[in-house]
């Protein structure tokens, strides 16, 4: 793992296969880290002929917390939204987007293509619209686009995930058994959730950084960067939606919604699939991300 400071945050970050390839930028999802876009995951991807470079997003991870901003109100966030009023949130979507780019320049790669999931697919999108020159590709998975008329959570997942979990180093067991009732509920059924993989993963993410606040903080990031729909009709890269059928979270309305804003996008649905990226989908999903990337072929 390295550290790069970019602008005024600082991005941990690593890289798989061949600097001199054309990169691809991994964004991760909601309070993750860069972990959750795995070794096995990234070498596949760099054996396809990429440099794969993962960071994790600000306020989560071995990167720049927000920890000293007050705990965020989801009320008063809410009635702010309601109200047509800008809340005060410690930083956007926007931003978010502004680090991938910067982590760019700092690497001094002048182009790469974005693959990122749930939150990290609107982060994806946001640069592919505003930074039209950096992106090659775009690979948005278990996204959304922002439309306030698409379905929402359903209100028993949107309350296990905005539910506080018991503190890690004081009850360890408590919390795993809270982060894994989590991921079953959003799991697909295609594939078995295979539970002592995920709570070595989540264990790993608790000693890189425990910061339970980042979440609240990057749901308001979400909350506010409103309907994105505009700005993905202007994107012109190449496009690829995925979505599971399965998917609790941002049901396949969300991923359909996206890829039909997008111009020429292609929506790649996957029975089975719910908001997770199980081991069983690394090629299907790689093979997407390998064939969208190449349609534009930069050699």
């Amino acid at each position: 793992m390295n550290i790069l400071k970019v602008k005024s945050v600082e991005l941990a970050y690593d890289s798989f296969g061949n600097e001199n390839d054309e990169a691809i930028i991994l964004i991760a999802g909601l309070g993750t880290q860069m972990i959750r876009w795995t070794d096995s995951f990234c070498r596949i991807l760099a054996a396809r002929g990429f440099r794969v470079i993962r960071f994790d997003n600000r306020d989560v991870g071995c990167s720049t917390h927000f920890s000293h901003y007050p705990t965020l109100d989801f009320d008063a966030l809410a009635t702010a939204l309601m109200s047509g009023k800008r809340p005060d949130i410690p930083y956007t979507l926007d931003d978010m987007s502004n680090d991938a780019i910067g982590l760019l320049d700092a690497l001094s790669i002048d182009r790469a293509h974005f693959v990122g999931r749930s939150m990290g697919g609107m982060i994806a999108q946001i640069a592919a619209s505003e930074y039209p020159e950096r992106v090659l590709s775009l690979t948005s998975i278990m996204s959304s686009s922002g439309n306030p008329t698409l379905p929402q959570t359903s209100p028993d997942v949107m309350a296990m995930m905005t539910k506080p979990a018991p503190n890690p180093f004081e009850d360890e067991a408590g919390f795993l058994a809270h982060s894994v009732s989590f991921a079953k509920r959003i799991a697909g059924t295609g594939y078995p959730f295979e539970e002592d993989a995920y709570r070595a993963l989540i264990l790993e993410e608790v000693q890189r950084a425990y910061d339970p606040g980042s979440v609240g903080r990057q749901i308001a990031a979400i909350a506010v960067s409103g309907d994105r729909r505009p700005r993905l009709a202007t994107i012109k890269v190449p496009t690829l939606v995925i979505h599971g059928v399965d998917d609790p979270l941002f049901v396949p309305a969300c991923g359909e919604d996206t890829a039909s804003a997008i111009p020429g996008a292609e929506l790649m649905l996957v029975d089975g699939m719910g908001h997770d990226l199980p081991h069983q989908l690394y090629k299907v999903i790689t093979d997407g991300i390998e064939r969208t990337a190449r349609i534009n072929l930069h050699v």
